[in-house]
């Protein structure tokens, strides 16, 4: 079993992406963290509270809010593809159990730090709590097995035309998160495009469960859709963990620009030429999108 730290801000991917990673016996989901991102940290907190009751495990895993607002870049939401409240499509039902008192950069050191294990941190939000971390608690680097961070591109932006949302919404702390020296799977839109849940997967989980039919309202909902489908960005950093033989992956250097009309952009060392040859991140550059679309449904069916 994988312990795991989910960093998040619900948002209708980052919700499909909770409720398969505390579903599937395989991780253990030891903290959830949430930071301003898809929608302002209050509603990604709520967001994320509200999936964690849907699924009866509001006493087994704590929530922390987290950072406000980026570290130096304006804060700029995407209320435009998530709607409002960043779960628009389902009404859910019940009294939420609270957030922890502590932030989430001091319960997520807490839970590092006391682990018996080293903790895989999964990132589907922009990156100031990580950064935050670094920053303040260093020595957590050697406690972190790794970060699968859902960000970042190769090739065309959803921002600007080179710039990912969650690096976009905070380059600074990509920066720092990516000269961190823990090491780093970068799950970017060159897989996450391509790995669409299908009209044809959403028609099935509609009717599998009451966990199918939550999920297919909240992603019909989605704005960043079309005939092929919904990208459900953050639902791949979980799969990349459970079924990483899916994915194709190629070591590089990725720095982060914070400046200008490239803000944001992920630049890739490709030919190796400027850092002497070495790499921060597995970068993610193709998927199996029918595994996908496959896996989903059985983790759909799974649920109880």
């Amino acid at each position: 079993m994988t312990k795991i730290i989910m960093d998040t801000d619900p948002g209708i991917d980052d919700a499909a992406a909770l409720s398969v990673a505390i579903n599937n016996p395989e991780l253990d989901v030891e903290l959830v963290t949430t930071v301003a991102g898809n929608v302002t940290v209050d509603k990604t907190t709520i967001n994320a509270l509200k999936i964690i009751n849907f699924f009866g495990k509001g006493t087994e895993i704590p929530v922390a809010a987290g950072a406000v607002q980026p570290l130096i870049k304006p804060f700029e939401d995407a209320a435009r593809i998530h709607g409002e409240s960043g779960m628009s499509g389902y009404d859910f039902h019940g009294e939420l159990p609270k957030p922890l008192k502590e932030t989430a950069v001091q319960a997520m050191y807490r839970v590092i730090m006391a682990s018996d294990e080293p903790i895989t941190l999964v990132a589907t939000g922009s990156y100031t709590n990580v950064a935050l971390l670094f920053a303040e608690y260093p020595e957590v680097k050697d406690k972190l097995e790794r970060i699968v961070a859902m960000g970042g591109t190769l090739g065309c932006g959803n921002m600007t035309s080179a710039a990912e949302f969650n690096v976009f919404t905070d380059p600074h702390a990509a920066k720092m998160m990516y000269q961190s020296g823990v090491p780093i799977v970068m799950v970017g839109l060159d897989v996450t495009k391509k790995a669409l849940v299908t009209p044809e997967t959403l028609a099935e989980i509609e009717t599998m469960n009451p966990a199918g039919k939550m999920l297919h309202d909240l992603i019909i909902s989605d704005g960043d859709r079309n005939e092929h489908g919904v990208a459900m960005h953050d639902v791949n950093t979980i799969f990349y963990l459970l079924h990483p033989e899916f994915m194709t992956t190629k070591k590089l250097w990725i720095d982060i620009q914070t400046e200008g009309p490239a803000n944001g952009e992920t630049v890739a060392d490709i030919r190796g030429a400027y850092h002497d040859g070495q790499t921060n991140a597995d970068v993610c550059l193709d998927i199996d999108a029918e595994a996908f679309n496959d896996w989903f449904k059985a983790e759909v069916k799974k649920m109880k």
